[in-house]
């Protein structure tokens, strides 16, 4: 039935376009002798049929079969330039060259392709695999790149992992809990919780961990002790400077991301908070910025580097149609304590 289906939507195509179901297939594998206007017509009704051509269906892209698309949603930060980091190294081992794009997560940008056209792109260029970077699977690209049959990996999955979708992350609810559990263990009982994109699947377990670490300690958490923002800095400043200005204001302060953490720190000064004597500070990622703050920063290390190489050798088990021993792999997170945080100061 799927078969069949392609083969409508080709004819369908062809007749619309006023040619043959054979020029079709000259477009979609790059053939040159397609004149331009024919060539832009048949594309356009492709991409109206949110049509993603098949790999086998783009034999001459055999010669870029040796490189892996990384996909990010924004602008490059600390986090993300660990994850190409870790991409690149495990691709400079096996021989594999990398392709980085850069794409809206939901909504369409100026210039930018549609999920299906992109997809069909790429898909004709013949990539070998994408490595897809804090995306969600129900929609945007990743549904697009899926119909393609193009081999795929996501790291940090924003919604739950999918059994049939390869993903990549960490223990986010232990990494929760054990931010959090450091702060009651200096004695703080006044803890409270800025995060991100309340959908994101890494941000509720987070914050899961942080309420189950507070409830296990029989501490009850404000509903304004918990903030939800973005994942940036901006976000730290807002949110920790609100924190502090409420009538009986957290001793600690248990951030989703490091920029988020950093973002804090930058609250705390502006309200002459010291940290960490007033106010103790824990972050999550353990990037390069969280060593080069003042104070240095508490967090919960991410091995990022490492789960860009696991990627890129999943992509690559994916592209060799090798079994995965699970879907979804997790990798260990770890506190580092740095001078971010202290023992409650007696009253």
């Amino acid at each position: 039935m799927a078969q069949e289906g392609r083969t409508t939507t080709l004819a369908r195509v062809a007749a619309s376009a006023g040619v043959s179901v054979a020029t079709v297939s000259k477009v979609l594998n790059g053939r040159a002798d397609v004149g331009p206007e024919t060539r832009a017509r048949v594309e356009s009704l492709l991409a109206a049929h949110d049509y993603v051509a098949r790999r086998a269906e783009v034999p001459e892209a055999e010669a870029s079969q040796h490189t892996v698309e990384l996909v990010f949603h924004g602008p490059l930060t600390a986090y993300t330039t660990e994850i190409l980091q870790g991409v690149l190294e495990g691709a400079g081992e096996r021989k594999v060259s990398v392709s980085v794009s850069v794409r809206p997560r939901s909504q369409p940008t100026p210039g930018a392709l549609r999920p299906a056209a992109w997809a069909r792109e790429l898909a004709d260029l013949g990539r070998r695999g994408v490595i897809d970077v804090v995306d969600d699977a129900r929609h945007g690209d990743l549904p697009a790149l899926v119909r393609a049959g193009i081999p795929l990996v996501v790291i940090d999955p924003l919604s739950p992992p999918r059994k049939e979708l390869a993903s990549v992350g960490t223990t986010n609810f232990s990494g929760g809990l054990a931010a959090t559990q450091h702060l009651l263990d200096l004695g703080h009982r006044r803890v409270a919780y800025i995060g991100c994109d309340p959908s994101s699947a890494y941000n509720q377990a987070r914050v899961h961990g942080f309420r189950a670490a507070c409830e296990a300690a029989g501490v009850p958490v404000p509903d304004e002790y918990v903030r939800i923002g973005s994942f940036d800095f901006a976000a730290g400043v807002e949110g920790g400077g609100a924190l502090l200005e409420l009538p009986e204001p957290p001793t600690a302060v248990f951030a989703a991301t490091d920029q988020i953490a950093a973002g804090v720190l930058e609250a705390a000064r502006r309200h002459g908070a010291r940290v960490p004597q007033d106010l103790s500070v824990v972050g999550f990622d353990d990037t390069a910025v969280a060593e080069i703050l003042s104070p240095p920063l508490t967090t919960v290390r991410q091995p990022l580097r490492e789960m860009g190489r696991v990627a890129l050798v999943t992509a690559l088990r994916v592209a060799a149609r090798e079994p995965l021993d699970s879907h979804h792999v997790e990798l260990a997170t770890e506190l580092v304590v740095r001078s971010s945080t202290a023992a409650i100061a007696a009253p």
